[in-house]
């Protein structure tokens, strides 16, 4: 058996029916989210409606955006960004959710030490695909201090040391790899190195921290655009974020999760986690979890990992959240079966 992670999103129909799927994975499973569903589901697309509904800014525009098209919005007139605010609805799910979670747990559904994960969108995902270019700049450091309360309003419903906070980074690899075709939000290296380290300081402990690295996704049915907004060449700039990010955060980073196409079973895409610098804290979740090829598949691109990095645990690519129902038993099923060497 592997230890498993989850990247937070389930396509289930709520909470209960989430924490009941997960309970089955056993206890190679630590942290356990809600899935995400209800108004959550889409990851940040559904923050569009919380934008529309907000009387501090107006919609200017509707451009297209990795999967969907989306609005753009600015401030109100007259409104200085510092008096911005948002309505963002993660510390409100999480509250909802975890008193069932905590009942689970106590039950014997989820291993003793498991922890409540809550996902969270980065700052450069919300303010670099919702606000008008023109704003962003000013925009940031406000969004910034919003998601720092929101942590704070997480931590008032969920005790520190039953919460494991992830940010998820999806955005920031799209700015990093496809600079000229994105032109929204930054695009230099260090800045977005120094936004996600900045972030990592906002989680107190004893929380647990966690970083989702990610390529996006996109649904596996008929007319899906593709797994990702492009397939990563390899690992080496998921291994150069993940490096920096871990050195530069003030407090432990307790996971990384790294992406894994289903066709990349060869020792080229994994050579570069040989640079690969964690500290024992840090554990390894590579997404090597497909629905398509099972644990057969799994396994193979297991072994081509082992070959460039040890003890690492296993993870879907992303989320589940645009998964048919139906598959997500076996992707559970999947990662419970296989094997680390």
């Amino acid at each position: 058996m592997a230890d498993a992670q989850l990247c937070g999103s389930v396509n289930l129909q709520d909470a209960e029916t989430v924490f009941l799927e997960l309970a089955k994975v056993g206890e190679t499973l630590h942290r356990i989210p809600d899935g995400e569903t209800g108004p959550r589901q889409q990851w940040i697309m559904a923050q569009m409606s919380r934008f529309t509904a907000n009387p501090d800014f107006v919609q200017t525009q509707e451009t297209g955006f990795a999967y969907a098209s989306r609005p753009s919005f600015r401030l109100r007139d007259g409104l200085a960004p510092e008096d911005a605010s948002f309505d963002l609805g993660y510390a409100a799910g999480a509250t909802e959710s975890y008193p069932l979670f905590k009942r689970l747990r106590d039950e014997g559904k989820f291993a003793p030490d498991a922890r409540f994960q809550v996902s969270l969108p980065t700052q450069v995902a919300i303010v670099g695909v919702y606000i008008d270019p023109e704003q962003q700049a000013a925009i940031a450091p406000v969004f910034e201090r919003t998601l720092a309360n929101e942590i704070a309003e997480i931590l008032k419903g969920v005790p520190a040391e039953d919460l494991a906070l992830q940010w998820d980074v999806a955005v920031e690899f799209s700015r990093l790899e496809r600079p000229s075709d994105l032109r929204r939000g930054p695009t230099d290296y260090e800045e977005i190195v120094a936004q996600l380290v900045r972030l990592g300081d906002l989680v107190p402990e004893p929380v647990e921290l966690g970083y989702h690295l990610c390529y996006g996704d996109a649904p596996d049915e008929p007319g899906g655009v593709g797994h990702h907004f492009m397939q990563p060449k390899d690992t080496s700039l998921l291994v150069r974020v993940a490096n920096d990010v871990v050195s530069g955060v003030g407090r432990p980073v307790n996971w990384i999760h790294m992406p894994v196409p289903i066709e990349r079973d060869d020792d080229a895409y994994f050579a570069p986690l040989d640079d690969l610098n964690l500290p024992a804290e840090t554990r390894l979740f590579l997404g090597l979890v497909h629905w398509q090829d099972g644990v057969t598949g799994t396994q193979r691109r297991i072994d081509a990992a082992a070959r460039h990095v040890h003890g690492f645990g296993v993870a879907t690519e992303c989320g589940m959240g645009r998964r048919p129902p139906e598959v997500v038993p076996t992707l559970l099923e999947t990662q419970r079966a296989v094997t680390v060497p």
